[in-house]
Parts: C-alpha cells; sequence; structure tokens
C-alpha cells in the first residue's frame, strides 16, 4: 500500500510539473509515506508537500491542496486530509483494506516475497568458526544472524549462497594437533607440561581416545580415518580438524542452519591465490617491502597507518587472506556480499577493503557488507553461567538448544538488533508462559490452528470469498490494527532485507501475535452468523499465514498444537 500511495504521489507531483505548478526540472524529493502515530489521523501519512514547498515557492499546505487535487482517480484512497503544516493524511477505502486480504491469502507462503533482489547472487558468509573446539554462543548469535539474513535475502529475490570459511591452517590449528597429541600421550591440562595455549576441554581427550581407536569420520563427504600413530602430528591434525568440523556441522543441523559453499583457508595458499593477491598488490604498487616485511599501502584507502602483509618471518598477516579470499568472492559472481562477525574483529574490515580496493579489479568500495553482533551473556537463576563441562570454559551451543530448545534459542539470539548486547536468559527461554515472546508467538499461530479445529469438529462452514464480501467493521480498534499490522509484512521484509536487520521480523511477528490476541480478547469467532463467523475467520487466517511466513524466515517453526 506504501508503494501505491507513492506512485500516485509520484504521479501528481509529475502533472504538477507539466502544468507549471512546480519547476520542470525539480526532482522528486524522497518523501516518506509512513503510519501516523496517531491513528485517528488516517491509515497512511506523507510530507511529500512540506518538502516541495520551498521549490515551489510557496507555503506547504498549499501545495498540499495542489497535490490533492492533481491525485489520479483511484480505488485506493478513501480519504485525505491536509493536517498541521503541510502534513497529508490518507484513509484507505474499505475495499482497498478487502482486496489486499484477499492479495494476502491468495499469495498464502509467498505473501511477503518481492522481486527487488532480480535473481542476482548474494553470498552470506557467517559462523566460519575455527575447527578447534564446539561452537560457542557467539557462534549461535552468528549463526540465527546469518542464516535469517540469507532467507530474508531470499524472500527480497536474491540468489542465495550460505558459506563457511575454515580457517584450518595457522597456528591455532597446530595448537590443536598439540593439545590431541598431548591427551594420547596421558598429559592432561594439570601437567606441568602443559602448554597455556593448548585446548583443555573434555573434548580434546575424546578426540585423542578415537585417534588412537582408528575410528572415521566423514565430513561433506570426503573420509578421514585415525592412523593411531601419536606420533605423527600431520596425521593428529587431519583427524581432529575433520572429527571438529563434524561435530560443529552436527550442531548446525542441530540449529537448522545448513550451507551451500564449504571454503577452506588452506585451499588459497594450495591454489596458490595467496601469492597471486600479494603479486597483483606489488604489481599496483601499493605493495612495499620495509623492515624485512612487505606492507600494504592502506593510507591511500583512509587507514591511520599502512599495514603489514607479510611478516619478517615469512608468514602472513590474517587480514592478507582475507583479501584473497574476497577477491575469490567477487569472482565466483557475489553481487553482493555480506558477512556477519563478532564485533572483535571490527579492527579488521578497513584493512580488507583497502586491499580489495588496492587489486584495482572493479569492486565498489561499499562490497563486501559486514554485519557486526555484540557478545551474548547467558544467565541462569538470575545469574551469569559462564562454564561448560565439555568445552571447559564457555557455554556452547548445544548446551542452550539441549537446555532449552533450537527455537527458543535461535528466537533470542536473533530477536536483539545484531551490535546490540545480548543477555540470553535460559529460565525465560525455557519457560512456557507468555513472558517468554516465542512463546508467546507459537501459541497465537497453535491458538488459531485450534479454532479452525474446533470449527471442523463443530461441523461449521467458511466461505472465505464470503467473508471477504463482509464489512470489515474498521471503527473497531483491535481488528482495525490488526488489520494494519497483517499488510505491514511486505514492508517489513523489504526493511529487513535493505538494511540487514533479521530482528525487525522477530519484533514484527511479535506485535502481530499481539494485536491477533487483542482482536481475538474481544470477538468470538464460532458464532452463528455465518456472515460474521466468515468475516472474522479471514482475519483468523491471514494472522496464522503472516505468523508462519514470518516465523519461517527466523527458522522458527509454527506449531499447530502447543
Amino acid at each position: 500500500m506504501k508503494t501505491q500511495i507513492r506512485d500516485l504521489l509520484n504521479r501528481a507531483v509529475g502533472q504538477l510539473r507539466d502544468q507549471g505548478s512546480l519547476p520542470a526540472d525539480l526532482a522528486t524529493p524522497d518523501f516518506v509515506v509512513e503510519h501516523p502515530k496517531n491513528r485517528t489521523q488516517g491509515d497512511f501519512a506523507t510530507n511529500a508537500a512540506m518538502l516541495l514547498a520551498k521549490p515551489a515557492g510557496t507555503n506547504p499546505r498549499a501545495v498540499a491542496e495542489q497535490l490533492l487535487q492533481a491525485l489520479p482517480a483511484n480505488t485506493l484512497i478513501g480519504k485525505a486530509e491536509i493536517a498541521g503544516p503541510g502534513f497529508i493524511n490518507f484513509t484507505l477505502a474499505e475495499s482497498a483494506w478487502r482486496q489486499s486480504l484477499a492479495d494476502l491469502l491468495a499469495a498464502d507462503g509467498a505473501y511477503g516475497r518481492n522481486e527487488s533482489g532480480q535473481g542476482r547472487t548474494a553470498g552470506v558468509e557467517f559462523v566460519s568458526a575455527n575447527p578447534t573446539g564446539p561452537l560457542h554462543v557467539g557462534h549461535g548469535r552468528a549463526g540465527v544472524i546469518g542464516d535469517c539474513i540469507a532467507r530474508i535475502l531470499d524472500a527480497n529475490g536474491w540468489n542465495v549462497k550460505r558459506e563457511f570459511y575454515y580457517n584450518d591452517a595457522g597456528a591455532q590449528i597446530n595448537n590443536l594437533a598439540l593439545s590431541v597429541q598431548a591427551r594420547a600421550n596421558g598429559v592432561g591440562p594439570d601437567a606441568a607440561e602443559w602448554q597455556s595455549d593448548w585446548y583443555k576441554g573434555s573434548y580434546i581427550g575424546d578426540i585423542a581416545n578415537d585417534f588412537k581407536a582408528g575410528k572415521s569420520v566423514t565430513v561433506e563427504g570426503q573420509q578421514v580415518t585415525a592412523t593411531g600413530d601419536i606420533s605423527d602430528l600431520d596425521a593428529i591434525r587431519r583427524y581432529a580438524v575433520a572429527a571438529l568440523r563434524n561435530e560443529q556441522n552436527l550442531d548446525l543441523e542441530a540449529f537448522k542452519i545448513g550451507f551451500d559453499v564449504y571454503f577452506l583457508e588452506s585451499s588459497l595458499y594450495a591454489d596458490g591465490q595467496v601469492d597471486q593477491t600479494v603479486q597483483a598488490l606489488t604489481d599496483s604498487g601499493k605493495a612495499y617491502e620495509a623492515d624485512g616485511a612487505l606492507w600494504l599501502r592502506s593510507t591511500d584507502y583512509g587507514d591511520d597507518k599502512d599495514r603489514v602483509m607479510r611478516k619478517s618471518d615469512g608468514t602472513y598477516t590474517y587480514f592478507l587472506p582475507d583479501v584473497a579470499y574476497h577477491a575469490n568472492k567477487w569472482r565466483r559472481g557475489y553481487e553482493r556480499a555480506i558477512t556477519e562477525l563478532g564485533s572483535d574483529h571490527h579492527g579488521s574490515l578497513a584493512r580488507v577493503k583497502a586491499g580489495l580496493q588496492a587489486l584495482d579489479i572493479g569492486i565498489p568500495k561499499e562490497w563486501p557488507e559486514y554485519v557486526l553482533h555484540q557478545m551474548v551473556t547467558v544467565m541462569r537463576n538470575g545469574e551469569e553461567v559462564k562454564v561448560s563441562k565439555r568445552a571447559g570454559d564457555y557455554i556452547t551451543l548445544r548446551d542452550l538448544i539441549e537446555e532449552t530448545s533450537a527455537d527458543a534459542t535461535r528466537w533470542f539470539l536473533v530477536a536483539r538488533k545484531p551490535d546490540s548486547q545480548l543477555t540470553f536468559d535460559i529460565d525465560l527461554a525455557k519457560s512456557q508462559t507468555l513472558d517468554n515472546p516465542v512463546y508467546y508467538v507459537q501459541v497465537a499461530h497453535a491458538r488459531i490452528c485450534g479454532v479452525f479445529r474446533q470449527l471442523a469438529e463443530r461441523g461449521l462452514s467458511f466461505d472465505r470469498d464470503n467473508g471477504l464480501k463482509q464489512p470489515l467493521d474498521l471503527d473497531d480498534r483491535a481488528a482495525h490494527e490488526l488489520i494494519l499490522t497483517l499488510l505491514r509484512f511486505p514492508d517489513v521484509v523489504a526493511a529487513a532485507g535493505r538494511d540487514l536487520e533479521p530482528h525487525l521480523i522477530a519484533a514484527y511477528v511479535l506485535e502481530l501475535a499481539q494485536a491477533f490476541q487483542s482482536y481475538y480478547n474481544d470477538h468470538q469467532f464460532l458464532v452463528d452468523d455465518s456472515n460474521v463467523r466468515d468475516a472474522r475467520l479471514v482475519l483468523a487466517q491471514a494472522t496464522r499465514q503472516v505468523l508462519a511466513n514470518g516465523l519461517q524466515l527466523l527458522g522458527i517453526s509454527a506449531p499447530e498444537v502447543m
């Protein structure tokens, strides 16, 4: 509806330009069409006249009058009024509401989707945990945010590729192998020879025992079998990485997350892409040697100082393979590349973008896009929980899923804006009360399903077409609010995709559930009057559909019974 009103206003502005009431070369301003805070002022309001008044050389109310006179004939707007200094308030015709509800129900599971992405390819990289231990809560937040962004981009017409980047090279992987080797030799974390940067969790002992037993693990179709030779550090490394990758995959599967692409950092070295990146930066004059190291002229791209790419010992700093990796994404045709990371990565992002710009291969300055999330604090019984028996020093994603549920864990990790700190209250997430927001939303969906079960049990009929012909009772505040909320869903999906903010979907479905509850409290559905029954069941059916569509974008189930 916002789009339709905006189109009518654009056409009115064009007519005023044509007739000389506005300058012929005046660009249409970026006016807003929004819901007024006071619903008695109408369904939608615009500031278009306020923005046009100065170039028109008159006052906003005069421009508002001209705009209303120039509006094309339509069946959308029932009433339009000028308010205050020049705002225009629109009240929609009841026929427009009825048609919009009919369109919603006809669209079914596709309601809310649009084609703004036009089938272009978007890559979403998220989680990308080092295969050195179980996934922790921070990985869980990254996972649900990234997965929901991918779902929402898909709903906005993008061809989405979900990508997991494995940092399977470097010192951390070597420390993993040494940790497993030590445990295989009977050396535990309490031993004097145990190194401070080795991994202490009980899972290290499990991997060591499985390695000695010669067990096999299959990851992405590749089987890795332990040799049992605890003197062979390379064999231990291969098996430990495969075992932890498999465990992480199982955790993500339980969290309803899957990936289209698994990309290994080691492949960038094996394929020569890191060396090629260094050569390209050197050839472009953006790299230079100093103090035995290779530097990037990142100050040419706004950085406060140049950055080391290759250290004096010949090893690369971590941002150089990131440059090579993102260049690889660009070559794979990702017109939009989004990476979800913890906020502690913020300092390296400018360096990666500087390296990509220095390659001079046509990458836009705003590419890639980053979504950064803040830390998660886990609470139980009013106290912070920090320790996991399995991981040793952090709460794992599996801990949360097993103690609450995948649905509750996803909701609580995505319902806040990513850049805000988050408190995960285990007691609230487990509770089956209306104070628990995910439970509240799922109950609303199940309640509507229950109404339709009772309809069948009582032998009553429901004629949707007849219901759509009945008066909508827009003077009923609860009904009006519910319809307004239902028809906002496409705008919310578009905004969440544009701004990469999946929490908007969570806030919306909770608001919709609350709007339905208010309507449910004031109205009986299974009444004898078939016209009234059909009209009310139309709203219930529309609400059930939109709740299901919204929950699907969050990767949360929409139960029919609770």
